[in-house]
């Protein structure tokens, strides 16, 4: 065993190092911000023991707890819990503790996204302060000789949302991991076959749909899962070949030249690491594979330490470039490269042991490659594989898997964009029942407003009030985008789901109530100053408060969620004053223009 200490925070380094020699140091970079560097050296190839970086701090003003796989569990976390884990195809490295006024008290963070690790913040109930640091090498890794590492710890009072963006930022000065660019496509609206389709896709009527969200705004369409197969049980044991299904769509190439022809671009879905026991390639890979049969037992994961293996998959997407004019994909479950693999069966033919490095390999040829046939090529990935690795290879950050469900898919983004940077990041599908009262719809939108929406419902079948509420949203959308996607956004209280998120540029603010009753009519920014503020009320109930309200003489126009005016005229404002209620109807908003 072995305990050495370092830096203003007293991180200790504990574990059996055996053959390697470890050297720690430490940098202030101002009041409140340091980084602890770990160096591993062994004279030859070991494969390193578990081994932590922990420092004690009080549990002072914290009430709530910040990391990218949260979901809807902020709880303050013990430290008989499991702490926040990710590696190159899952979360990131980071975690955050926060005050009730959602300012920063803690952030951690790991410069190595790429192998396995545990960041930890949590309770000691003996003690009542948090043990914080981070876990290393918690999984079997393959052997090395050098291993390097920095812990990133953040105590400035700062709003935790500008921290974690400081983090995306530091990530980012690394040359490996250098974000993909994001083509003008991955920021327009899209429409997606899954929730309104499945599996049971038909070119008419994909190209139907097509027809009608152009109409209302979207500029793509995702085709989702189905048209590799007949089988529409929503399973596996068929994926593998990805050659289309022809009952399905008899000519690839021609259904993507009509949909092109409509003015849509064309991403198509594939399941990059499942290999079903029915495909044609399951014989060819069957011992080349990262995991057993998984259940129900019809399909296994490739494994990626092949060269072959990846050789296969990549060859695969840019026939499908070349052959169907394809303009994007979106590269689902590829968080199923899990770490923690059996051994290869043919250990002579692999090119590494390390499945995140092979991972890394095969996801930078894609990216590569298909960049070569396009240039402006869209890469889509789903929550959670959206760390600051996966940035390198993907455009386009999706929120997880929510259906119907606005309030998870709102907190899903908002978690999303706090690490994205430029990287697009879009909603989940957006769906909702026919039956719905159009202000309910409108809330699927309205939550996801901050992200670039998917549409996926019935466009021929839901109500023609539903088609205007659909058309003014993305209309507005699509107006207000350089607010919305582009300008850093505040997010408030994330133990309460974000009840109110705001953004500015422009010389525009939007302030958009959740459910918190209230938003701020000025900015937190040094300087801010603009000539419009928008108020949305993304509730069921009418009337936002507004908190002081920048300018007294004003034009407010106010509009009901499919667009029609309820209100258009001069009003005077006490800006130096109390709160104001705007009776914005639900679903609705206002624009105040000095």
């Amino acid at each position: 065993m072995t305990s050495l200490v370092s830096g203003a925070n007293r991180v200790a380094l504990s574990g059996d190092l055996g053959p390697f020699v470890a050297n720690m140091t430490s940098v202030a970079l101002e009041e409140g911000l340091e980084l602890v560097a770990l160096d591993l050296t062994a004279p030859s190839p070991a494969i390193p023991n578990k081994l932590s970086l922990l420092f004690s701090i009080p549990c002072v003003d914290v009430q709530g707890y910040w990391s990218p796989s949260t979901v809807r569990d902020r709880r303050l976390r013990s430290d008989w819990m499991s702490g926040s884990h990710s590696h190159a195809t899952s979360s990131a490295p980071v975690v955050s503790l926060y005050s009730g006024g959602g300012e920063n008290r803690l952030t951690l963070a790991l410069s190595d996204a790429l192998n396995p690790a545990q960041v930890r913040a949590q309770i000691v109930e003996e003690t009542g302060c948090f043990q914080c640091g981070a876990v290393l090498f918690e999984k079997v890794a393959a052997p090395i000789c050098r291993y390097s590492v920095t812990l990133r710890i953040d105590r400035r009072a700062k709003p935790f949302y500008k921290v974690l963006d400081d983090v995306r930022a530091w990530w980012e000065e690394s040359a490996k991991y250098a974000p993909a660019p994001v083509p003008e496509i991955a920021r327009r609206p899209m429409y997606s076959t899954w929730y309104s389709f499945h599996q049971l896709l038909a070119p008419e009527t994909i190209e139907a749909q097509c027809r009608l969200a152009k109409q209302i705004g979207c500029d793509a369409v995702i085709v989702d899962d189905g048209w590799q197969t007949d089988n529409n049980e929503r399973g596996y044991a068929y994926c593998g070949d990805w050659e289309v299904f022809e009952g399905k769509i008899p000519d690839m190439r021609a259904h993507v030249a009509r949909v092109h022809e409509i003015g849509l671009k064309y991403i198509l879905w594939y399941s990059v690491p499942f290999i079903g026991v029915h495909s044609k390639a399951w014989a060819r890979f069957e011992d080349k594979l990262l995991l057993p049969l998984q259940n129900p037992g019809n399909f296994a994961v490739l494994d990626p330490r092949y060269p072959e293996a990846r050789e296969y998959l990549i060859d695969m997407y840019e026939r499908a470039v070349r052959d169907w004019d394809l303009d994007g994909f979106k590269l689902d479950f590829v968080d199923s490269f899990v770490s923690n693999p059996q051994p290869p069966v043919h250990p002579e033919q692999v090119d590494t042991l390390s499945v995140p490095v092979a991972v890394d390999r095969l996801l930078s040829s894609v990216i590569a490659r298909l960049s070569k046939l396009k240039p402006d090529i869209c890469i889509e990935f789903r929550q959670s594989y959206i760390g600051p690795l996966m940035r390198k290879f993907g455009n386009m950050f999706r929120s997880g898997d929510c259906p119907a469900d606005a309030v998870q898919n709102r907190v899903n983004i908002i978690d999303v964009r706090l690490l994205a940077g430029n990287t697009a990041t879009h909603a989940d599908m957006i769906m909702w029942h026919n039956e719905e009262p159009v202000e309910s719809a409108a809330l699927q939108l309205l939550n996801v407003l901050f992200a670039v929406p998917q549409i996926s419902v019935m466009l021929d079948q839901v109500p023609a009030e539903h088609v205007k509420m659909l058309r003014f949203w993305l209309d507005f959308w699509i107006k207000y985008r350089g607010v919305l996607l582009d300008a850093p956004i505040e997010p408030t209280s994330p133990e309460m789901l974000y009840p109110s998120v705001s953004a500015e540029a422009n010389q525009t603010r939007i302030a958009v109530d959740y459910g918190a009753g209230i938003v701020r009519g000025r900015g937190l920014s040094e300087g801010s100053y603009f000539h419009n503020m928008i108020v949305v009320n993304a509730k069921r109930t009418p009337g936002v408060y507004v908190e002081n309200i920048p300018f007294d003489e004003s034009h407010v126009a106010m509009f009901d969620c499919m667009g029609n005016v309820v209100r258009n005229g001069l009003a005077s404002f006490d800006f130096k004053g109390p709160d104001v209620k705007l009776e914005i109807p639900p679903s609705g908003l206002a624009i105040i223009t000095a």
